[in-house]
C-alpha cells in the first residue's frame, strides 16, 4: 500500500494524447500518429485508395493530404474550439476502407478532394490536441512528416502491385478498415451512462 502511494506522489503529470518517446517534440509527433488510430488508418487507407487509383491519384494524395494536416494543424492550433468531434475524425478513414474494398473507380481528382477533407479534419484535431499538450509546431511537423513517408511507401507499393491475390489483399485491408470504423462509429453511437 505504501508503495503505490509513493508512486502516486512521485509519478510525473500524464498527459493523455501525446506519447512522450524522450527524443523530443518531432519524434513525438511520429509516435502520435502510430499510436493513434484514427490518424493512421485513414493515412494508410487513403495511401492504399491513392494506390489503386494509380499513378498519378497516388502522387497527388502524397504531396495533397500532409499539406493539407499541417495547414490544418495550425489553424487548430490557434483556435483549439475549432477541432473536429471524434464522429468526423472516425467517418474518413470508414469511408475510405469502404472505397478500397469495393475497388471503386473514383476520379483522381475525387481521391485528392477526399484526402484534403480527411487531411483538415484530423490536423484541427491534431493542432488543438498538440499544443495543449505544450509539443507545438515541431510535434505536428512530425505527424506530417510520417504521414508523407507511410502515404509514399503504401501507395507506390499498391501502384507496384501485379494484378491478381495482391490485390485481393489490398482489397481485405480496406473491409478490415471499414470494419474497425463501423465498430468505432457503434462504440460512439452507445448510450451515454
Amino acid at each position: 500500500m505504501a508503495f503505490v502511494v509513493l508512486s502516486a506522489v512521485v509519478a510525473a503529470p500524464a498527459h493523455a494524447h501525446l506519447v512522450e518517446t524522450g527524443f523530443g517534440a518531432f519524434y513525438d509527433g511520429i509516435a502520435h500518429l502510430a499510436v493513434t488510430p484514427t490518424d493512421l488508418l485513414v493515412v494508410v487507407a487513403l495511401a492504399l485508395l491513392a494506390g489503386q487509383r494509380g499513378t498519378r491519384a497516388a502522387r497527388q494524395t502524397v504531396f495533397a493530404l500532409p499539406v493539407a494536416w499541417w495547414v490544418s494543424g495550425i489553424i487548430g492550433a490557434h483556435w483549439p474550439a475549432l477541432a473536429a468531434l471524434s464522429l468526423l475524425t472516425t467517418l474518413p478513414f470508414a469511408l475510405a476502407g469502404v472505397l478500397v474494398a469495393l475497388n471503386a473507380k473514383v476520379w483522381d481528382a475525387g481521391v485528392v478532394a477526399f484526402a484534403i477533407a480527411a487531411g483538415v479534419l484530423h490536423g484541427l484535431t491534431n493542432g488543438a490536441t498538440l499544443t495543449v499538450a505544450d509539443s507545438g509546431g515541431l510535434a505536428l511537423g512530425g505527424v506530417v512528416s510520417g504521414i508523407f513517408f507511410l502515404t509514399t511507401i503504401l501507395s507506390a507499393e499498391v501502384v507496384a502491385l501485379p494484378t491478381g491475390w495482391p490485390q485481393i489483399v489490398v482489397r481485405v485491408a480496406g473491409s478490415w478498415i471499414a470494419a474497425t470504423g463501423l465498430l468505432m462509429l457503434g462504440w460512439l453511437a452507445r448510450p451515454m451512462p
